[in-house]
């Protein structure tokens, strides 16, 4: 019997496994787990199917005129290090980009040496998938509370008002909000009295659930927030004595608020004013109340709008570092006051072709396709993507793989052969999951509750295969001989584990009488260690010099002027936010995870899962019906989808998942081929972005006719 933390999602749920001769016989939930607390979700069955998949590669791939052949691993690092030495000397080091896909950050290896793959070359031209998913919230966790990973977090376990907007924790198991368990939670949330409000364009699982659900127009939710703000603030009902002594611009803010077009926001977000009022009124008179906005917000024309709103909102409550509000974790190994610490920047530099800002070293994605295609200085020729397939989860798709296939060389560190690896000249398979330690660096810093698990390997690797951070090591080892430059050895991920964990607030300086903690005394604890619930910190955890909050930064401010004259001459005009006839939304599947464990057969299996989803009456509109072939049109192209009509559907919206269109040639995914499905993001456009740079995923204009 082995215990190990699952880390396919966030909710890094506590699991048994069982092996007998090699492979996995049994996978159950961990009932001793102090965080998943005995919850356990399909996707855990992934596991065995990703470790005995016979489309997983276990050795290094080059691509020839004849097809894929195997490399040694010398012979693949050396090849690897040899062309993007070449590109980055003939035309600098801006030349060569990277993109890390989603599983990085659930991966040890990947977050302790990743940057040591290209750190000799210093490129500016990163990418990865935070500017299609949280970089609103992380941009506004740096302007306002001076660290991109202080994300307040809802304490679920004790709140009585539970505002959600956007998000699908019955489906995602909580995203920015490590909650697994959140079927019991949300019942334990009704059973002393509490209330759960969900809004969402589609009545998702979560909102079948909730309390109350209303349906909200997609890029509607800034509307919303800051209809709800002008209420609360306009009627007096703003409470944030205990924050004004730490908040610097909060009388600039409400001033803000208080000369909002009150009315003009209430009809952009498509709810009726009454509703709107008494959600106010109720937030803002419960005892203990939480408000949470996820990926609806975050990939909308307006997601670091909405989510500053939402930041606000907790503050004029009352409900900002307060139990049953939201409050900054405490992990046992802190990324923000830590060592390793890396607050953020915002704009030292932009892309080369839209002038776009960075965040945290990155550029926007959406650029990508641009900066490949488009000649001149600093144009990407090479490209190394890392567990990444943004064929898939980018917007407009099908022009960043016309783009891939114009690169001079390509990478990819990954152990499939998917729609974006299949562009690669060389491909480095690591191990799998079960293959590695693993201890979640990220997702215990935005947990519900103060944990800590440490998961050794379960199987040995195999003979010829290699860890992530040992290919990252040994290519950017030989980058750094081909430059000149010095390599300086890094300890391997269970020691900057064992390092974080003694320099963490319960490790050698911790005060309350309790075993410091340290890898050997944490690997003794087979189920995890329980760190006591969230607690207030503040102003102590803020990152700012000063500890204050700033409560205007001055972005949000210019953003909310850009804001409130678009709703105020939509307005003027008689017309919505959008007078297109179809509004395009992605979703969410439990048993699925954006791009991949699709080619795990009993996930898939089962009715399907791809397909658009629409409102009977938007149906008939169009002269459809349930189950017909469609096409869906958008600026960027179409697709072709069978379509399904539900009254779980907003009127005048359209749903289609993210992650499927596994129809390429050759790609090599025996399951996933099996259930194609469409790629969302061949509809999203890569010219639509948030203020912060992230994709607007959502709220697409699309048009629908039969097939």
């Amino acid at each position: 019997m082995h215990t190990r933390a699952c880390n396919l999602c966030e909710a890094i749920c506590g699991l048994v496994i069982e092996e007998e001769n090699g492979r996995v016989s049994s996978i159950r939930a961990d009932t001793k787990d102090p965080l998943s607390r005995g919850h356990i979700c399909p996707k855990a069955m992934a596991l065995k199917d990703i470790h005995e998949d016979p489309d997983r590669l276990t050795r290094p791939l080059r691509r020839t005129e004849t097809g894929w052949e195997e490399l040694s691993w010398d012979d693949a690092l050396d090849v690897t290090a040899q062309k993007l030495h070449e590109i980055a000397s003939a035309h600098g080091p801006d030349a060569v980009a990277t993109y890390p896909g989603n599983p990085n950050v659930h991966n040890l290896g990947s977050m302790t040496h990743g940057s040591r793959m290209l750190g000799p070359l210093r490129t500016k031209n990163r990418f990865s998938a935070t500017s299609v998913d949280q970089l609103p919230h992380q941009l506004l966790a740096y302007l306002m509370y001076g660290h991109q990973l202080l994300v307040p977090i809802p304490d679920v376990d004790r709140t009585d008002y539970f505002l959600v907007l956007g998000a699908n924790p019955l489906a995602s198991n909580g995203s920015l909000m490590t909650v697994p368990d959140f079927p019991g939670r949300m019942k334990e949330l009704y059973a002393r009295g509490g209330k759960m409000v969900v809004l969402d364009p589609r009545r998702t699982e979560t909102a079948k659930e909730a309390t109350e659900h209303h349906f909200i127009r997609p890029g509607g939710d800034a509307a919303f927030l800051l209809a709800v703000l002008s209420i609360i603030v306009g009627e007096g009902l703003a409470r944030p004595e205990a924050l004004s002594a730490m908040t610097t611009g909060l009388d600039a803010a409400l001033g803000e608020i208080r000369g909002l077009p009150q009315t003009a926001l209430i009809d952009a977000c498509g709810l009726e004013r009454a509703t709107v009022e008494r959600i106010a009124r109720e937030l803002a008179s419960a005892k203990r109340a939480a408000v949470y906005g996820r990926m609806g917000v975050s990939v909308t024309r307006w997601g670091t709008l909405s989510q500053w709103a939402i930041q606000l909102l907790n503050i004029v409550t009352g409900n900002l570092d307060r139990p049953g509000g939201v409050l900054f974790t405490t992990p046992a190994i802190d990324l923000v006051h830590g060592p390793a610490s890396r607050p953020g920047h915002f704009g030292r530099w932009k892309s080369r072709v839209r002038d776009l800002p960075e965040f945290a070293g990155e550029l926007p994605v959406a650029v990508l396709a641009e900066e490949i295609t488009t000649p001149g200085d600093r144009q990407v020729r090479a490209l190394v993507t890392v567990a990444g397939n943004p064929v898939l989860s980018t917007p407009n798709g099908k022009n960043l793989s016309r783009a891939l296939d114009g690169l001079g060389f390509m990478a990819s560190v990954d152990f499939y052969l998917n729609e974006t690896t299949r562009h690669a000249h060389v491909i480095l398979p690591p191990t799998c999951t079960l293959e590695h330690d693993h201890y979640d660096l990220v997702f215990h810093v935005f947990a519900v509750r103060n944990t800590a698990r440490y998961s050794p390997a379960l199987f040995p690797r195999g003979e010829h295969a290699r860890h992530d951070f040992e290919i990252f090591e040994g290519l950017g080892q030989r980058l750094a001989a081909k430059m000149g430059k010095s390599w300086e050895p890094f300890p391997d991920p269970t020691a900057v584990v064992d390092l974080g964990l003694r320099f963490g607030p319960y490790g050698a300086s911790r005060t309350d009488g309790a075993t410091p903690l340290d890898l050997e005394s944490l690997a003794k604890e087979p189920h995890g260690v329980d760190l006591g619930p969230l607690m207030p910190g503040l102003p102590a955890r803020l990152f700012h010099a000063d500890k204050k909050i700033v409560a205007m930064p001055e972005l949000l401010r210019e953003e909310l002027g850009r804001f409130t004259r678009a709703v105020t001459e939509s307005a003027a005009s008689g017309a919505r936010v959008t007078t297109h006839s179809l509004l395009l939304i992605g979703r969410r599947h439990l048993r699925s995870n954006n791009s991949w464990l699709h080619n795990a057969q009993r996930l898939m299996k089962g009715p399907t899962r791809h397909e658009l989803l629409m409102h009977p009456d938007d149906a008939r509109t169009h002269g459809l019906a349930s189950g017909a072939r469609v096409r869906v049109r958008s600026r960027t192209g179409d697709v072709t989808v069978d379509m399904h009509t539900t009254d779980d559907m907003m009127k005048g919206v359209v749903s289609l998942p993210h992650g499927f269109g596994h129809d390429r040639a050759g790609a090599r995914l025996s399951v996933a081929s099996a259930y194609p499905g469409a790629s969302n993001n061949d509809l999203t456009d890569e010219t639509s972005l948030d203020v912060s740079g992230n994709a607007a995923l959502n709220g697409v204009p699309v048009t629908v006719e039969p097939a």
